[in-house]
């Protein structure tokens, strides 16, 4: 055979038109079985998929950082209709050798977790695991909620799981089986009310009214009226046929403003969200916010993340209670939460107290708010006649030395008893932890180790780090042998009250028993700070309070601001003829700023002070504590902004003479860049976790903390 008569090409090719025919042949049939494999049921295990959609996205109950993000899982048939976004779930999600199995057959056992989306396909190539269960049909897991949390957890370098944990309650599967009330048509817009002796209040009412989104900082006048002011405000945004929600520090402040929402609107347009509610009737009453049943939510701190549709209003009452900053992770502050929520949702902020905290005024002075407050002669007759007094100045009778209270104290607490009940502010409850020289009040420590010395039985005292017994001290300053107690809480105040007016019922009010109400007849009432019960009709003639050096003499960046707070609180509840005492250095700013009775100002100079310093809320801050070498380690790996500045680590003080729990350092970044603080934080930590970290070389991570010292 000549060389003509071989083929082409030997290799199995032939000429070009053969080859391309074979191509287009071959494609063909791939793209039916492409098809044929698309149209064919999926399965896993034998169980068919769902058709359309059949991927879920899920975010699992495991708050770790590194695996904060959504998990794909492929939804069986028979659950398709059930397993919707935002509907509880259960998953199979294991580990093995300290790595997640995302998605594979073999994981794990069973978690929680919500359907946050359906996708038709995975970025995982492998084999999907299958949606175990549909808990319930119901969508807890609203976008908005969603929303919210995802930029919680990203402003507070935490997990979403952990926020969703505190976001949505744990199911009550009684109170979801029972059917919500029908939702009640809007009512009419408010009249001004209390809110007539602002100038600018009413205003903000009928631009609530209108379904404008206003921000205000109300600085509330002194007096019992400011329940009914806010349940005022939370009615207009209800007119305007959107839903509101206000979260006050505690269940005392919350059943106030429901008191005040009743008699305004009537039952059944609010509901109260309270830990004191019980877990049924609480879901039942979050469950009637969800289905738009109700649009008005009274509570506490978590009710910050309730779901109410169509928001037109958020309010705050005292932001600078300590119960507003979250205790678990990521310690998220109700302040910042309802903020991004007016700002994302496009609702109206209303902040308020009868105090100005350092917060409250940069949100006026950077123009984000606008200020609510009376007119200088309506604060001066609101106000109580506000008189100091040096703690040195002891009474030169016998009943005020018993009672250890400056005669100007002593004289009005004899005549306000005259007139109504009379409140007595203590720092601290139980008797006296700490000791000190009663003539120069220099601390009692011990002259084996310098620990402080306390006297439990009232006789014999002891050291409180080495328990040594001290039996023949004095006073090394000035040699007095004569002690007294640094800081006298309700219960000892109690008692020498009540030997120094024996005639007087005496009450207290504290962290074990704590009073809603007294009665306006006359009573001392001994109260630690936010546990100070309201006095019936026009308020307490008479306040004292006790011992303010203490709060003022705390070693933290607040304590000023703090010391202001409480005070105003509980002057605010002494009706506008009364008298209070407080017993503090009166040249000090706080005791200033009282007797004028001007928070904002004072709010105004610590937010000057803390600019020149680049303090918080100047700048943004977050702590990171653990070992000093672990700390150092965990700042060093993480990729910090370049304007961030390190503070420390030094060590923490221990409690009670215990060694120090550790070290922190703190590190301060300018404004604008707290977001990209946050991301290397959460980025260095998700990272430690995911290599497995001892618990020897363990950090923590909070933003923003509230005690910086």
């Amino acid at each position: 055979m000549s060389s003509d008569d071989e083929p082409a090409e030997r290799d199995g090719g032939g000429p070009p038109e053969q080859l391309a025919l074979i191509r287009d042949s071959v494609a063909e049939a791939r793209a039916k079985a492409a098809a044929e494999e698309k149209a064919r049921p999926r399965t896993w295990r034998g169980v068919p998929q769902a058709a359309h959609l059949p991927v879920a996205r899920v975010v699992v109950n495991k708050g770790v950082l590194h695996l904060d993000r959504p998990f794909d899982y492929a939804v069986p048939e028979h659950l398709d209709q059930e397993a919707r976004p935002g509907v509880r779930v259960r998953v199979r999600f294991g580990a093995g050798k300290g790595r997640v199995r995302e998605g594979r057959r073999e994981g794990g056992g069973l978690v929680d977790g919500y359907i946050v989306d359906r996708v038709a396909e995975s970025d995982y190539s492998g084999p999907l695991a299958a949606l175990a269960q549909v808990v319930s049909p119901e969508q807890v897991l609203t976008p908005q909620v969603f929303a919210l949390t995802r930029a919680v957890a990203r402003r507070y370098a935490g997990s979403l799981a952990d926020v969703l944990q505190l976001a949505i309650p744990p199911r009550h599967a009684r109170a979801e089986g029972r059917p919500s009330p029908d939702p009640l048509p809007p009512p009419p817009a408010p009249e001004p009310g209390g809110w007539s002796r602002y100038p600018a209040g009413p205003g903000f009412l009928r631009e609530l009214a209108a379904g404008s989104a206003p921000r205000a900082v109300w600085t509330a006048l002194p007096g019992p009226t400011w329940p009914e002011e806010l349940a005022r405000a939370l009615a207009a945004a209800l007119a305007s046929g959107r839903g509101a929600l206000a979260v006050l520090p505690d269940g005392r402040a919350a059943a106030r403003v429901d008191e005040a929402l009743t008699a305004l609107l009537g039952p059944g347009r609010h509901v109260l969200l309270t830990a004191e509610s019980g877990p049924e009737k609480r879901y039942a009453q979050w469950l009637a916010v969800l289905r738009c049943s109700v649009r008005l939510v009274v509570g506490t701190r978590a009710a910050m993340f309730a779901p109410v549709k169509d928001l037109g209003l958020v309010a705050l009452w005292d932001d600078g209670d300590s119960a507003h900053s979250d205790d678990h992770a990521p310690f998220p502050h109700v302040r910042e939460v309802l903020e991004l929520r007016a700002v994302t949702e496009g609702c109206g902020f209303l902040l308020g107290s009868v105090s100005c905290t350092v917060e409250a005024a940069q949100l006026v002075e950077t123009g984000w708010a606008r200020p609510l407050v009376a007119a200088r002669e309506t604060v001066r007759e609101a106000a109580p006649r506000i008189r100091t007094v040096g703690d040195e100045l002891l009474a030169r009778d016998g009943a005020a030395r018993a009672a250890r209270l400056p005669s100007l104290a002593w004289e009005t607490a004899r005549d306000g008893l005259a007139r109504g009940p009379v409140l007595v502010q203590v720092p601290r409850r139980g008797y006296a932890p700490r000791l000190a020289c009663q003539d120069c009040r220099t601390p009692a420590r011990c002259t084996a180790c310098a620990g402080p010395l306390e006297a439990p039985d009232e006789r014999e005292l002891r050291c409180t780090w080495c328990g040594r017994p001290e039996t023949a001290w004095h006073c090394e300053a000035c040699g007095s042998f004569r002690l007294r107690a640094q800081v006298v809480g309700a219960r000892r105040t109690a008692e020498e009250l009540g030997r120094a007016f024996p005639q007087v019922p005496v009450r207290t009010s504290g962290r074990d028993h704590v009073l809603e109400r007294v009665p306006d007849a006359p009573a001392l009432v001994v109260s630690t700070p936010g546990a100070e019960p309201v006095a019936e009709g026009p308020g307490y003639a008479a306040a004292l309070l006790l011992d303010g050096w203490a709060m003022l003499g705390l070693p933290d960046l607040r304590a000023g601001e703090e010391a202001l707070r409480r005070w105003t609180a509980a002057a605010a509840l002494v009706r506008g003829d009364g008298q209070v005492v407080v017993v503090a250095e009166p040249t000090l700013p706080p005791v200033q700023a009282l007797v004028r009775w001007d928070p904002v100002g004072h709010a105004l100079r610590e937010l000057a002070e803390r600019a020149a310093l680049r303090f918080p809320p100047v700048s943004r801050m977050a702590s990171v504590t653990g070992r000093a070498e672990a700390v150092l380690a965990f700042l060093a790996a993480a990729e910090l902004p370049p304007d961030a500045e390190v503070l420390g680590p030094v060590p923490l003080p221990g409690r009670r003479g215990e060694p120090s729990p550790g070290d922190r350092a703190l590190v301060r970044v300018p404004p604008g860049s707290g977001a990209a603080l946050a991301s290397a934080l959460k980025s260095a930590q998700a990272a430690r976790l995911a290599r497995g970290v001892p618990a020897a070389e363990a950090v923590r991570v909070r933003i923003d903390p509230v005690d910086i010292g």
